[in-house]
């Protein structure tokens, strides 16, 4: 079959070119570039498709937005050694475009004080816009409604809903972790997660209950909520085998307890994912291709989360402001710890 054709050599992709590729409205190709909430996840993807195949970039929009400009942004983070804040920060850079788009990056630790520092030297800076990283899903204080220059937040939302954030969706994440699981034929799940103080690991219990309820099934008793730890995972595995030992699938709040779970199961003489299969969250590399089995994990596509607030904040330059919490999809990555029973 003759490919598609691409934009001629002479001039580069336009929103129009993939667009077309893709078979759908350039308005349709904008919101799913964008990482609007509103595009179906494989619409998403074959737009994102298109754009590679005929190397569109999207920081070619924001040339045009930031004529007149100062072509700089601010990068704001709380936790530059987070395991979360780094591929966000990569996804924004990424769409901001090498050399294109100078990008001033702060740490404020944590600290308000310090923030509020930043974002000073930030404007003085003359920065088209900001980009605010969260280090967790809970809600952050806003910088406020004053500031000269558009805000747009990633992670963590604003707690004033006129601003505009962007953060993965957890409720979704858990259903779709456990419908994994239960396409694999497990029927008896458990739910062993972190800090109920983490919004994350309430909205992922929700969308686990959420998820077995409309299969006609209930949790292995309530979700067990503890540190974000090995060390807890093992300990509520074996309290969770004391109590429940026919338990046949583990959902884990992070890959950290996952492996502390596969610990205890293998002492206990059950093996993973024959008998038990067990998914962690996060999808740390580090972590999921060092188990054994390597652990089947939700991916909160943190680096997408990036480059959609990129967009949203090149759009906001350009005079069209959006406001609310948008989400985006997680996936399950598969790997050797979950398998359908034999």
């Amino acid at each position: 079959m003759p490919k598609a054709a691409g934009p001629s050599r002479s001039h580069p992709a336009t929103l129009s070119d993939v667009a077309r590729l893709a078979g759908v409205s350039i308005a349709t190709a904008s919101k799913a570039l964008n990482g609007r909430s509103q595009v179906r996840a494989e619409t998403r993807e074959r737009v994102i498709e298109a754009a590679e195949r005929l190397s569109f970039r999207p920081n070619q929009l924001a040339r045009g937005l930031l004529v007149g400009k100062s072509g700089t942004v601010g990068l704001l983070t709380s936790d530059l050694e987070g395991r979360f804040s780094i591929p966000i920060l990569m996804g924004a850079e990424d769409a901001f475009g090498a050399g294109e788009v100078a990008v001033f990056l702060c740490d404020a630790r944590g600290d308000a004080i310090r923030e509020q520092h930043h974002v000073r030297a930030l404007l003085g800076r003359r920065v088209d816009g900001l980009i605010v990283v969260g280090s967790r899903t809970d809600p952050r204080p806003s910088l406020g409604r004053e500031l000269p220059v558009p805000v747009v937040y990633a992670y963590a939302p604003s707690d004033d809903p006129a601003d505009l954030s962007i953060v993965p969706d957890s409720v979704d994440a858990g259903r779709i972790a456990v419908e994994h699981l239960l396409a694999c034929g497990r029927t008896r799940i458990a739910h062993i997660t972190g800090d109920p103080g983490y919004l994350a690991a309430q909205e992922r219990a929700r969308g686990v209950k959420s998820a077995l309820a409309d299969a006609g099934l209930a949790l292995v008793g309530e979700p067990r909520f503890g540190a974000w730890s090995e060390g807890w995972g093992r300990a509520a595995t074996a309290l969770l085998l004391d109590q429940y030992p026919q338990v046949d699938g583990v959902l884990c709040g992070n890959d950290q307890i996952a492996r502390g779970v596969m610990d205890v199961l293998r002492e206990r003489g059950q093996r993973v994912p024959e008998d038990v299969s067990v998914m962690g969250f996060d999808d740390w590399q580090v972590l999921t291709a060092g188990s054994r089995p390597p652990l089947t994990s939700v991916d909160m596509n943190l680096e997408q989360v990036g480059r959609a607030a990129a967009h949203a904040l090149f759009t906001a330059i350009g005079g069209v402001r959006r406001s609310g919490i948008e989400t985006l999809p997680c996936r399950v990555v598969i790997r050797g710890s979950t398998a359908p029973l034999s």
